[in-house]
């Protein structure tokens, strides 16, 4: 897999995700192996109480990693990584199944917890909270560094908060 670092606004961004976070107490704080988030994670202020998922590193794209949507179409225009994931690496279903242990263990957690990831698993994460297929993650629109809360009203599993950018 790539494991790129961060760009100078990603940086920015990271940084700016502290303030944003700062009233909140978190039981638990989880990142991904991957340096994108693990520095977001450690820009944001989080990096010593942080916690390794390997579940949670990004969707293995398989022969199709490092390539664009539209490199990917002009030689196979149906193409739909959610529909049929990357040759070689996992489909959405895989995802959902990796995200779905990390789901118990928030369930299980007495508290909030805070996660730095990768796009599209935790578009696939927030489809598995919502009790929905690993493929509806498709219809979440998630930018860079963007704040997003998942939680309960009653016994059912909500979004909060979605898709919402820092502040400073």
């Amino acid at each position: 897999k790539t494991d790129i670092p961060l760009t100078e606004r990603g940086r920015r961004q990271a940084k700016a995700l502290g303030p944003e976070l700062q009233d909140w107490k978190f039981a638990l704080v989880l990142t991904s192996p991957l340096q994108r988030a693990t520095e977001t994670c450690r820009l944001a202020g989080y990096g010593q109480q942080a916690q390794t998922r390997p579940e949670l590193a990004e969707w293995d794209y398989g022969r199709y990693e490092g390539m664009t949507t539209e490199q990917i179409t002009q030689t196979s225009p149906h193409w739909s990584l959610w529909r049929d994931g990357g040759p070689g690496g996992e489909k959405a279903s895989d995802v959902g199944r990796r995200v779905d242990r990390v789901i118990s263990e928030i369930r299980a957690t007495d508290g909030d917890v805070l996660i730095f990831a990768h796009g599209h698993v935790l578009r696939v994460l927030t489809a598995r909270w919502l009790e929905e297929p690993a493929e509806t993650g498709r219809h979440y629109e998630l930018q860079t560094a963007a704040l997003c809360v998942l939680g309960y009203e009653h016994a059912d599993p909500v979004i909060r908060r979605w898709n919402q950018p820092p502040t400073a």
